[in-house]
């Protein structure tokens, strides 16, 4: 009848990432992730569907190896299932059922969730900071190892310290803006993965 109907998903925020005439004719639905138990049932039909999981393989699950499945999974199902089948796969003929052991070897690392460019840098970024501001070394060193990990550029972090330094600490402590420039200076030398022990001595003294 000629309408077009364009259906489209994303990982980032549409309302960044799309243009605002395009956002004002659409309709947003937000995916939230599964629940644990949501998991856990669905890793259990899958294991009894004939036609569409694992029914013919006759293989089992443990109520440990699908707790543990469901925790790590972090609510994504596609995760879940694959760290099943993985799991169901290597298994012997001599053994059809999957424990922890074999759960545990076959669950992939789960990247972090981060975005550089979008909310996830920003909201990161600011948690860091506070968390420097309210004098919480512990909150401070995960934010730092967190956005590490994620494939941040450690120069970025390095400004954002030095101007903590100034901004936050200021006069109450002159050395730490002294401390700040020289990881900055260290990070730049050195790089990545040493950098990040500069990095780190630089959030727990601020």
């Amino acid at each position: 009848n000629g309408v077009v109907s364009l259906i489209g998903a994303t990982t980032q925020n549409p309302f960044f990432s799309l243009v605002a005439p395009l956002i004002s004719r659409s309709q947003v639905f937000e995916f939230k992730p599964l629940l644990r138990e949501e998991i856990v049932q669905l890793l259990k039909t899958a294991l009894i569907d004939r036609e569409r999981g694992l029914g013919n393989a006759g293989v089992s699950a443990t109520d440990e190896a699908l707790q543990f499945l469901a925790e790590v999974s972090d609510g994504d199902a596609r995760r879940a299932l694959n760290a099943v089948e993985i799991g169901a796969m290597s298994l012997t003929s001599d053994s059809k059922v999957l424990d922890l052991i074999v759960a545990q070897e076959s669950i992939q690392k789960k990247a972090v969730q981060y975005d550089r460019d979008g909310d996830d840098h920003y909201d990161a970024a600011s948690a860091l900071i506070k968390s420097i501001r309210g004098s919480d070394p512990d909150a401070a060193l995960y934010w730092l190892a967190r956005m590490i990990e994620a494939g941040e550029d450690p120069r970025f972090l390095a400004r954002r310290i030095v101007i903590a330094a100034s901004e936050d600490i200021g006069n109450a402590d002159p050395l730490a803006i002294v401390l700040a420039q020289s990881v900055a200076n260290g990070v730049e030398f050195i790089g990545l993965p040493e950098g990040r022990i500069l990095l780190a001595q630089a959030v727990t003294y601020l």
